[in-house]
């Protein structure tokens, strides 16, 4: 594997998903394998789980992490070509990326979307010049458009968790918000799920929060959120801002909220989010504190995605 952006990079979706497995009972196995090895962790907004599950990671493989969070600590980098830097920006990607990537042996990097240019956000202008320009590996800790550390994750943790010779039901929810969310999550999700192909998949929203096709295709759309959670085995609650409105909030409906009444009609489903998430606005009090809730195993598996990413392309 020779880079880490989304599941086109990866050869086999399921093959990385046991490697992760693997990790989990042994985390130390490989631990010469990243020894003299260093990655950079290069941050444009804040993280939480991404950052400390990939550092453990980092180290499980003894490897060296080192942490900037250039947003803070760093020049303002200019990320177009042929522009007259008269403004505010100091340093140019062209120059950063390239010494970055004389530094370390991977590059991991997490960028936002600013939500107002789809066209812009979707081109992936940010992390992909960080890809043109590093000369090394580089990890997506999230972009513009996708999220796929929290995505192979969230496989990793369905595939631990079902038993059953038929494949699981797995329903992808809308939830309200209060404020406008990009469509990374539930991109890479979508991506994701259909990657693995183990899954009966569907998607509910309201009208108008259709996400982009190509993340999509291959999950049933259903706008109606009863219907849609009937007989899941697993719920995966995300809000995003609308695709097509793109960045806007569309609909504040409350209703949306997951909360113990729409379980009754799902088969005993296993709650999943990939945090952080509002409490009772999202997700409500008695379904997070309850038995259902599976998003702190959840978040305890993303060092075992980062692991297994990390180690497949040290020994590519």
């Amino acid at each position: 594997m020779k880079q880490f952006i989304s599941t086109a990079d990866v050869p086999s979706v399921p093959r990385l998903v046991d490697i992760a497995l693997e990790y989990k009972k042994n985390p130390f196995k490989d631990r010469a394998l990243g020894q003299d090895k260093t990655l950079g962790m290069i941050f444009l907004n804040p993280s939480l789980r991404t950052r400390l599950s990939t550092q453990v990671a980092a180290k499980n493989l003894g490897m060296e992490p080192i942490v900037f969070n250039i947003d803070k600590e760093g020049w303002q980098l200019e990320m177009n070509d042929g522009v007259i830097m008269n403004g505010n920006t100091s340093e140019h990607v062209k120059e950063a990326a390239a010494v970055m990537g004389q530094y370390f042996d991977i590059l991991a990097i997490r960028t936002f979307p600013g939500l107002k240019n789809k066209e812009e956000d979707y081109t992936e202008k940010y992390i992909n010049q960080f890809i043109k320009y590093a000369g090394v590996p580089v990890v997506s800790l999230e972009s513009a458009t996708l999220h796929p550390l929290q995505s192979l994750t969230d496989v990793i943790t369905i595939k631990e968790r079902w038993n059953e010779p038929r494949k699981p039901k797995v329903v992808m929810t809308w939830a309200p918000h209060v404020k406008a969310l990009p469509q990374a999550v539930p991109n890479s999700f979508a991506q994701w799920i259909n990657a693995w192909g183990e899954a009966d998949f569907v998607i509910t929203h309201p009208e108008g929060y259709e996400l982009d096709e190509k993340f999509t295709n291959g999950a049933r759309i259903e706008y109606n959120q009863e219907e849609a959670l009937k007989d899941a085995d697993f719920v995966y609650v995300k809000n995003w801002s609308s695709y097509r409105d793109y960045g806007k909030i569309t609909c504040t409906d409350n209703s949306w909220m997951v909360d113990n009444e729409k379980l009754k009609n799902t088969n005993n489903a296993k709650v999943m989010h990939c945090l952080p998430v509002r409490r009772n606005v999202v997700i409500a009090d008695e379904v997070l504190d309850g038995p259902n809730s599976i998003v702190i195993p959840e978040a305890g598996n993303r060092v075992w995605a980062a692991q297994a990413v990390l180690s497949e392309i040290l020994k590519g």
